[in-house]
């Protein structure tokens, strides 16, 4: 079995942690609808990025800061939110992590993710990064580099696991490893990762005195 070591592990949120995704398509469908726009194309591109970057990329026409705001206010006010879950393990997994040694970092809105963590009884790492809080979000390292700072751990000494090809090209730009998990996109999708598996609770986690063991 391969074996990982680093000083922390990064997690993005959505489609790694939670099984959420579901929310997001159902309002870029509605969004689409409402704009004349081909779903398609955003299912082709949206996952893992801003929705001011989809939207520059699939309706270049409109004003793309306007829209994105617009969709992230529907996103953060619904309040159907109850078929989202974790997917299987993920709970004690992170509890078992030390606290300094691990960090969320996604594109979405920090309050419609936080509550989507405390619903589900989740842990809320020191250092989490969400949509806003870098310069610049995925597939731009930027997100990746400002958690690794903040965490005191240089990029190369993180493993990143991701779902998304932004944000596969978003952790190597930033030199850390990449683990790739095939929740929401096939593993053709995910190349650049260091190794593809099919659930994170496909790792064994194995906190020590300088940092994590990772089996998978």
């Amino acid at each position: 079995m391969p074996a990982f070591t680093c000083e922390a592990v990064l997690f993005d949120l959505d489609g790694v942690l939670l099984d959420s995704n579901h929310v997001y398509e159902e309002h870029w469908k509605r969004w689409a609808a409402s704009r004349g726009v081909g779903y398609d194309e955003i299912a082709a591109v949206h996952h893992g990025i801003p929705a001011e970057q989809t939207i520059r990329r699939v309706a270049p026409h409109l004003d793309a800061k306007a829209e994105a705001r617009q969709y992230n206010r529907l996103v953060t006010s619904d309040t159907d939110i109850t078929g989202i879950k974790a997917y299987p393990g993920i709970q004690p997994m992170l509890l078992s992590l030390p606290a300094g040694r691990w960090a969320i970092v996604t594109s979405a809105m920090r309050d419609f993710a936080l509550r989507l963590l405390k619903r589900l009884d989740l842990p809320v790492p020191r250092i989490f990064v969400s949509h806003g809080d870098a310069a610049r979000g995925k597939p731009s390292p930027d997100p990746y580099i400002l958690a690794a700072a903040r965490l005191g751990i240089a990029p190369r000494k993180c493993i990143v696991i991701e779902d998304a090809p932004a944000g596969v090209t978003a952790a190597r730009c930033a030199g850390a490893r990449v683990i790739a998990v095939t929740n929401t996109n096939p593993a053709a999708a995910l190349g650049e990762a260091d190794i593809i598996i099919s659930a994170v609770h496909d790792i064994t986690f194995r906190p020590h005195d300088r940092g994590i063991d990772l089996i998978v």
